[in-house]
């Protein structure tokens, strides 16, 4: 899109008075999930268990690295594994993952055109991911979104990680900004409920990856099918509280 038709653009009315708008990674920027099953894939079977569709990854991805991990480990031995196990298989997920976390992994649809717009309206942008906070950069490198975003925490840059609401109480009062004034965008229940308990704004999507469970279900303030909906009055857009 023209530089000039973006600065035009409105604003949807639910980012009225916010300053701050705080993005999840996977499942609402991209969709990782086919570079993460086959990390997935390969750490199994270098360990010699049977392999996961990509479908089964999908449901397992959103709490983050090692929790991905150990629910792979309990698919495939059908029993929880003990720690040394799930420490091996971690070391040889981020081996498998590291060496190429971007050759399948794509953009959405209009997340260039909404950040770049957001970011022209004079709105903080901020990345909160449950990802390794090792990989973010270089996604964001990859994809060309790293000039928009002033601050991005992984889910081991912290204490907690999301549902927790720390990293988003971290990202507003590193940029100084009310939580009033912040807004949480992600495509599972875990951003909404940090949403919620950081005292943000919660907008959601539908497509992402959310355990299989609808997005409506936990009860976002709003819910956009695309993330252009932000750009103006979206009339699909579906207010849930």
């Amino acid at each position: 899109m023209k530089v000039h038709s973006i600065r035009h653009s409105a604003l949807h009315s639910v980012l009225q008075g916010k300053r701050l708008i705080a993005f999840d990674l996977d499942g609402t920027l991209i969709d990782s999930v086919p570079d993460l099953a086959v990390a997935v894939m390969l750490t199994l079977r270098e360990l010699g268990l049977r392999e996961p569709s990509e479908d089964q990854v999908r449901n397992w991805v959103g709490n983050g690295a090692p929790v991905l991990v150990q629910r792979a480990l309990a698919w495939a031995r059908e029993e929880a594994a003990e720690p040394a196990l799930e420490t091996c298989a971690y070391e040889a997920f981020m081996k498998h993952y590291g060496a190429a976390p971007n050759a399948l992994t794509t953009l959405y649809p209009g997340v260039v055109q909404t950040l770049q717009a957001l970011h022209q309206h004079g709105m903080t942008l901020v990345l909160i991911t449950n990802k390794p906070e090792r990989f973010i950069e270089p996604l964001l490198n990859h994809f060309k979104l790293i000039d928009y975003f002033t601050l991005w925490i992984g889910g081991d840059s912290l204490a907690e990680k999301k549902p927790h609401p720390l990293p988003l109480l971290h990202a507003a009062d590193r940029c100084q900004t009310s939580p009033s004034e912040c807004v949480m965008v992600g495509d599972s229940r875990h951003d909404v409920a940090a949403g919620k308990a950081a005292g943000f704004t919660t907008l959601a999507l539908p497509y992402g990856y959310n355990h299989g469970e609808p997005i409506e279900h936990s009860h976002p303030d709003l819910i956009v099918s695309s993330l252009t909906e932000l750009l103006m009055t979206a009339p699909h857009a579906t207010r849930t509280a």
